[in-house]
Formats: structure tokens, C-alpha cells, sequence
């Protein structure tokens, strides 16, 4: 078996399981690592549709999940008996990554000083296979919360959807961008995020895959979070 460097076809969705997200969030390890398989190297294709509002409903959900982690299990869509045998990837909403905080004018950052907060709140995977690749379609939910120091009627949140393989090695990370509207006094508000991705298996199952999702935090943040907890 040789090593080659694979990429993945990405274009945007979660479980229930736990991983460390180390790997994937340390600067060291943003270039991506290798994929041993026995294979040709295949180029990435990366689609990205519009982005569409959450009900209302989905988004008192969100509401009472703030600050808390909401997964959903894998499925397929595949009709053939032979490929519902076959478990999707793993998809994985990072916990200490899953919440965000923009801050106001003031110098310091503490919770009376975040303009909004944001919410990885949950994440819908479904896969299918075919010619050695599996093709994943994510629709990630992502939820946005007005905060004391709110200015505006627009918040613009970075976040990232990786895969992984079973140690935790990157395979492939793209940077994704949403925007939120809110309307007039709204307090919440949030949007769908749809991504499909085309990952080139070179022998390996898909259920040794993860897809993991975390929100692209600055240092600023993540000192926020270690000193204010459940926000």
C-alpha cells in the first residue's frame, strides 16, 4: 500500500458521537494530512447551495439548546438493499467549538459586552455510495442570539466542516461563511447551511470517515469561553 494525499469533494451536515477537536483546530494540522489508499489522485469539487431561513419552531429549539450540543445520526438514501448495509460517515458537532460570541465596542469581553452569541445547533447527514467514492449531503443549522451590546441586524459567522479518518488525521477542511438576518426587534434567527461532498474511499469503509463541524473561533473567544461558561 502507498500513501497518497486524497481530496475530498465538499460542498455542506451530524452525530452523536465525541472526538477531540485538537486535530482539526490546532494551527499546526491546518494544511490537512495524508490518506493512505491505494489509488489515482482525485481533485476536489466543492458546491455550496443558498442558504435558507429556520422556522420558527427549529429555531425555539435552538433556543433552548443554546450553550448545548444537538446531534442527529447518520442515514443514507440509497433504495438498494445491498448499500442500506452500508453506514454513513459519522457526522460530529465539535462541543467546545460549537459556540461562538461577537463582541460590542467595549474593550472588555465579558457577557455584557457580546453583541451576539452563535449556535451550531444541529446537523443532518445522509450518504450514498458508488464507484469507491461516498457521496455526503450536510445541512448544518446554524443560530444566531442578540446579546446585550447588539448593534445591527446582520451577524456573519465563520465556521469550518472537516473530514476525518478513524486516528483523527485531517483528510480534508474547507471554511464556510454564514450570514443572519434578523427582523426588526428579532431576538433569534438562523439559517440552513447545505453542503455535499464527494470523498474518494480507496478501500476503506465510509463509516471510518468523520465529518466534523466546529465554529471557526478566534483567541478572543476561545479565552471567553474558559472564563464564561454555558454561554
Amino acid at each position: 500500500m502507498r500513501t497518497q494525499r486524497l481530496a475530498a469533494l465538499l460542498r455542506r451536515l451530524a452525530s452523536r458521537h465525541r472526538i477531540d477537536p485538537n486535530p482539526v483546530y490546532r494551527r499546526g494540522h491546518r494544511r490537512g494530512l495524508a490518506l493512505r489508499v491505494q489509488g489515482d489522485r482525485r481533485q476536489a469539487v466543492l458546491r455550496r447551495y443558498a442558504q435558507h431561513p429556520v422556522s420558527r419552531s427549529r429555531l425555539a429549539q435552538g433556543a433552548a439548546l443554546l450553550g448545548i450540543l444537538a446531534l442527529s445520526g447518520c442515514s443514507w438514501f440509497s433504495s438498494s438493499a445491498s448499500k442500506q448495509a452500508e453506514a454513513c460517515p459519522s457526522a460530529i458537532v465539535l462541543r467546545p467549538l460549537s459556540n461562538t460570541a461577537v463582541f460590542g465596542s467595549a474593550s472588555e469581553r465579558r457577557p455584557d459586552n457580546v453583541a451576539f452569541y452563535g449556535l451550531l445547533s444541529e446537523a443532518d447527514l445522509k450518504c450514498e455510495y458508488g464507484g469507491g467514492d461516498v457521496k455526503i449531503a450536510l445541512d448544518a443549522v446554524i443560530v444566531g442570539e442578540r446579546g446585550p451590546a447588539t448593534k445591527g441586524d446582520v451577524l456573519d459567522l465563520p465556521y469550518f466542516v472537516a473530514v476525518a479518518g478513524p486516528d483523527q488525521s485531517i483528510i480534508s477542511k474547507r471554511p464556510f461563511a454564514v450570514r443572519i438576518v434578523f427582523e426588526g426587534t428579532q431576538k433569534r434567527a438562523g439559517v440552513t447551511d447545505h453542503i455535499e461532498e464527494t470523498v474518494p474511499l480507496g478501500g476503506r469503509k465510509g463509516s471510518d470517515l468523520n465529518v466534523l463541524l466546529g465554529f471557526q473561533q478566534s483567541p478572543e473567544v476561545v479565552d471567553f469561553y474558559k472564563h464564561f461558561r454555558g454561554r
